[in-house]
């Protein structure tokens, strides 16, 4: 086992502790009550690790890495199942792009469907494709996936659970989403282009979590289980809910990896028509950070959820973005078992939705992206970057948890 600097704060509980990486960066209430509430559990091994970004969320904290033994709390996963980021390193370099950026940011949006249109839930949904391209029917139906492809091994799902068939999966196969999920161009500390992206699993993904956790809940009851927020229902091991979930959770954590695949190709192609000898270098990374992987830690085969984590094992790349305005970073993992082997996803955010509109304006959003190509209008305030956490301050927490590879800088962030 690594032996690590001590960097983090160790919190006392009735069950099990909390390690937070969290120095320097504030910690709302609300997010450590949720803390304490997971490490209670009976069933949670060894410690909670909460990461530099932790907030609130719904059941567990956002930013928490939660190691359980024969058992899983679905929505700790949470409904974005398998989100996550994607980023390419290209051989353009900042020279080659033009000085109004516009016309790439356009050129982006044309070749991939985000935001929504209403619930989101219907054909006529801008974030959807109306009819899917090729590239995208291809994926869905002829991808690998275990013994079959995606689309045949959703089937099987469905079949046994049909109120599952009533979500979007292909329509939404190579579509971004809308509030925090992203496409951006970046330059990094040698001005190298980068495509980095930001999605998940979409509303298949949404739909299976919602159905699992509703699932997990009834099984509660049925047990006459209380438990200290109604959001921390399980399934136990060995249950048919369990097994089913696992298949389920697997799928969604592959959709989602596919999702970002497609929409990077589609970004790569639109750079292809607008630059003269483009190309792609070998480094790319695609990482989830909303997830459950069965791991060892402290010598058991545990269930890890990382709900907005990244694993940051020894050597592993990872990413964790900043926001609208602020540097984003490549991270090499240092493989610190005392978070199990994990790292914060992002620079988490510092208020709500709802307070960040009340608190800011257009104008001072637009101060804020100064330089980037972006939506500058009243829908994107609760991204605003003063909404979120200094990621200076976020990454200097958990520098025993990785080292930064790159330093990227926005020049074009595309959202829903």
């Amino acid at each position: 086992m690594n032996d690590h600097m001590k960097n983090y704060t160790e919190i006392p509980t009735d069950g099990v502790p909390i390690r937070a990486w969290t120095h320097g960066v504030p910690v709302e209430e609300a997010a450590e009550l949720q803390l304490r509430n997971v490490a209670s559990l009976p069933f949670v091994h060894s410690h909670v690790a909460a990461m530099p970004d932790v907030h609130w969320g719904k059941g567990a904290t956002v930013g928490s890495v939660i190691p359980c033994l024969g058992a899983i709390i679905p929505a700790a996963v949470g409904v974005d199942i398998g989100c996550g980021m994607m980023a390419v390193r290209t051989t353009l370099k900042s020279r080659h792009l033009p000085d109004n950026l516009e016309g790439l940011r356009a050129g982006i949006e044309q070749a991939i469907p985000h935001g929504r249109t209403g619930r989101g839930d219907n054909r006529n949904d801008r974030g959807a494709w109306g009819n899917p391209p090729d590239d995208v029917t291809s994926a869905w139906g002829d991808k690998p996936y275990r013994d079959g492809t995606l689309r045949s091994a959703l089937e099987t799902i469905t079949d046994k659970h049909p109120k599952l068939k009533k979500a979007n999966s292909v329509v939404h196969l190579g579509t971004l989403g809308a509030g925090n999920h992203f496409i951006e161009v970046c330059l990094d500390e040698s001005d190298a282009v980068w495509v980095m992206l930001h999605s998940g699993s979409r509303g298949i993904g949404n739909r299976i979590g919602s159905y699992f956790i509703e699932m997990a809940k009834k099984e509660m009851a049925r047990w006459f289980i209380n438990l200290p927020d109604a959001d921390l229902a399980y399934l136990p091991e060995g249950s048919e809910g369990f097994n089913d979930y696992i298949q389920a959770v697997a799928w969604a954590q592959a959709f989602a990896q596919t999702n970002r695949e497609v929409m990077m190709h589609r970004v790569m192609t639109v750079l292809a028509t607008q630059f003269t000898d483009f190309g792609v270098s070998e480094l790319a990374i695609n990482c989830h950070h909303n997830y459950v992987a069965q791991e060892k830690h402290y010598g058991k085969q545990v269930w890890i959820t990382r709900k907005g984590a990244v694993r940051a094992g020894v050597g592993e790349l990872g990413i964790i973005p900043g926001s609208m305005g602020a540097r984003s970073y490549i991270v090499r993992g240092k493989g610190n078992w005392q978070s199990f082997c994990s790292c914060s996803h992002g620079a988490g955010r510092a208020m709500s939705r709802n307070e960040a509109k009340r608190r800011f304006t257009v104008d001072d959003h637009v101060h804020a992206t100064e330089g980037v190509a972006c939506r500058k209008d009243a829908g994107v305030i609760d991204e605003t970057p003063m909404a979120y956490k200094d990621i200076d301050a976020v990454m200097a927490a958990q520098s025993d948890l990785v080292e930064i590879v790159h330093t990227l800088k926005q020049v074009v962030c595309v959202k829903g």
